[in-house]
């Protein structure tokens, strides 16, 4: 089970209480009355979804309630640090983001998928 830091409780709870809220730092149009269907798409519906460390807003659901940002490694789930709502996106050290990232072949969330009669000869 994950332990998730709320940066309100300063407490290490388990993940049953968080939800995840989806991706941190997403500027809200200003006019959005005045946006083209396009851009309301790519600002409500379009996001990064990538390999490797990520910003996301979670809310600590069975606890404090608040809301607050994560950064995390997506390939590996580990949190690298957590903050409260409001505060800017960190800057992360090298030494931070190689202790999240996976070694390599071996890492059970790093393995590819192998489907049933793949490399077996059939």
């Amino acid at each position: 089970m994950l332990l998730i830091h709320c940066p309100y409780c300063e407490a290490d709870l388990p993940e049953l209480e968080f939800r995840h809220a989806g991706e941190a730092h997403v500027a809200r149009p200003s006019n959005l009355a005045d946006i083209t269907d396009e851009q309301f798409e790519a600002f409500f519906f379009i996001r990064e979804n990538r390999k490797g460390v990520v910003f996301e807003r979670w809310r600590h659901l069975h606890g404090c309630g608040r809301f607050f940002n994560a950064a995390r490694h997506s390939v590996s789930d580990k949190f690298i640090r957590t903050y409260k709502a409001g505060e800017p996106k960190p800057q992360l050290s090298e030494r931070e983001i190689a202790a999240a990232t996976p070694i390599g072949r071996g890492t059970p969330a790093n393995e590819p998928i192998r489907l049933t009669g793949e490399g077996d000869g059939q």
